[in-house]
């Protein structure tokens, strides 16, 4: 009994301490792939699978582009447009130490990583291209920051146009034995991925703080949009004035439009017209 109060209070700490931890989710795992060329049957899935404890490029847990490539393309479908983070690569090592010895470094060097609309990189952003990189000092695995909204990611290797820097390969290849994609749905902000609809016109909120950049949908108001307008107020900014509702009801935060009609007197949707009645008098003379 103890123990299980003792693992359960270490537990609520550790979640106060780390809130965020795996909050942001793989929005690409075993999802649909694409690669330019391949080798057998490594398929460009095989990135996608959740499987890189074996990181031999012909272990079956790696996609590998076929030999006598000048130009190397993977790219993930993430099925939508998603509300990307970053992307982690994790290389072939052939389960060797990597450092400035491992050959795959040759081949790793000069890639860059994309987020696009389309299956067209050009049409896309850059998130990264290595052109610093030596044999001593490429990363791998390796996490790219790219917050941006996407539903492709593509990696990329050419080698086009020699001479190449020192170091690099003659070919260029997939090699990759994992790539997975970490973010959010979008209109969601932060690493726990909090829903943050209502910026006006469909916009998407601020990736890391949730406010909204051009004001709110009708009807709501507050930083993010997330506060609906009260005190007999509607409409963009809460600007209108609405009441007489029947029962002293409020109005609808959007419209205005009282949802059980009017206080005695009254009409309309609004509840803004009174009951008039003109009156004629005739006198006979």
């Amino acid at each position: 009994m103890m123990y299980a109060v003792v693992l359960l209070v270490f537990c609520s700490w550790l979640a106060l301490l780390c809130p965020s931890v795996q909050a942001y989710e793989n929005l690409a795992l075993n999802k649909s792939t694409w690669q330019s060329s391949t080798y057998g049957s490594y398929g460009a899935d095989r990135a996608v699978d959740g499987q890189y404890t074996d990181l031999r490029g012909w272990a079956g847990q790696c996609a590998v582009s076929d030999w006598g490539q000048n130009k190397a393309e993977w790219r993930v479908d993430l099925g939508g447009v998603k509300n990307i983070h970053h992307v982690f690569l994790q290389y072939v090592t052939h389960n060797d130490v990597w450092d400035e010895n491992n050959y795959y470094t040759t081949e790793f060097l000069g890639f860059s990583v994309y987020i696009s609309n389309t299956t067209n990189k050009e049409d896309g952003v850059l998130c990264f291209r290595d052109t610093n990189y030596t044999r001593v000092t490429i990363p791998n695995p390796v996490n790219i920051s790219c917050p941006h909204h996407g539903r492709y990611v593509i990696y990329f290797n050419n080698r086009t146009h020699p001479p190449y820097p020192e170091g690099y390969s003659d070919y260029a290849w997939t090699l990759l034995c994992e790539v997975e994609v970490y973010g959010c749905n979008v209109y969601t902000y932060g690493s726990d991925c909090i829903y943050c609809g209502n910026c006006s016109n469909g916009v998407q909120c601020n990736r890391v703080t949730g406010t909204c950049p051009n004001g709110c949908d009708a009807g709501m108001y507050g930083d993010k949009c997330d506060l609906e307008c009260g005190n007999n107020t509607y409409g963009v900014e809460c600007k209108e004035m609405c009441g007489n509702c029947s029962n002293g009801e409020p109005c609808h935060h959007v419209d205005g439009i009282c949802p059980h009609g009017c206080d005695a007197g009254l009409f309309g949707d609004k509840c803004d017209l009174g009951n008039m009645r003109i009156k004629f008098s005739f006198f006979i003379v």
